[in-house]
């Protein structure tokens, strides 16, 4: 019940779990983080930043994001599936061109060819999402603690203020530190591209673009409004035309004929009182 109407946000979980899992099992870890002078320069496999987001290679990252992952899960719940997965998919393409982009072109040559690393795993994305619940979701409650024993209670100087929320912050500022600066950049590229799509500074078919509705669920139900639709549409037309036409209605005994048992024995019920 805790995934309740957040069907993406559980797939993200169970799909980040099980692929780390399957990369440590399989002993494939290696795949999926990025050298830029190795991968990209020397073997050219720029294909792998398109895979580096899948997993991640220990199980400490795995923890927070997952954590993470599921106390955001209000943004879906509030958006609804279908924009959720869309706003996931355009981050996903986005941050899985920018961060190595900016590495390799920018950020490697500026630090004399010493930042050349980045580590695997959706800390972009997750950022991403946690630039929409910085803004949407607002704190319910405020506390204070106290720098030292000594200060009067009164003294705001001498004590932090947190909210509810904060802790979620300091959980993704965590995830954002394991392997920096590499995890850092990502963090802070997921947090810009959250907000671009969030202010429209996106190009508009990004921001409006939609998955299929069958991704998340809903082609069943379109299907059958589809078909209830068309039903009632034949009903009225035929009605109206029977009625234009002149055609003769049916007789009392046929109607009756064409009631179900259950239709004439509510009449007669409804008839006896």
């Amino acid at each position: 019940m805790s995934f309740t109407n957040a069907p993406v946000t559980r797939t993200l979980v169970l799909g980040l779990v099980g692929a780390s899992i399957a990369a440590s099992l399989f002993d494939v870890k290696h795949y999926f983080y990025i050298s830029v002078s190795t991968h990209f320069l020397r073997y050219h496999q720029a294909w792998r930043a398109l895979i580096y987001q899948l997993c991640y290679t220990n199980s400490s990252e795995v923890l927070f994001a997952a954590i993470a992952l599921y106390n955001m899960r209000a943004i879906e719940q509030l958006w609804g599936s279908r924009k959720y997965a869309s706003f996931i998919a355009v981050t996903a393409l986005i941050t899985a061109v920018v961060p190595p982009l900016l590495l390799t072109l920018v950020l490697r040559p500026l630090s004399l060819w010493t930042f050349d690393f980045l580590p695997a795993g959706p800390t972009p994305i997750v950022f991403a999402i946690l630039a929409q619940y910085h803004a949407i979701v607002p704190h319910t409650y405020k506390y204070k603690v106290a720098l030292s024993t000594t200060a009067p209670t009164n003294d705001d100087s001498a004590a932090l203020t947190f909210s509810d929320k904060s802790y979620r912050y300091l959980l993704a500022l965590q995830l954002a530190l394991f392997q920096w600066p590499g995890s850092l950049l990502g963090a802070a590229v997921g947090w810009v591209v959250g907000y671009s799509w969030r202010n429209e500074l996106l190009p508009g078919t990004l921001t409006r673009w939609r998955v299929p509705g069958w991704v998340v669920g809903l082609r069943a139900q379109k299907s059958n409004e589809g078909f209830e639709g068309i039903r009632r549409r034949l009903e009225g037309e035929g009605s109206s035309s029977g009625t234009a036409s002149g055609v003769q209605q049916p007789t009392e005994g046929e109607a009756n004929r064409r009631r179900t048992m259950g239709q004439q024995l509510m009449d007669e019920v409804r008839g006896a009182f």
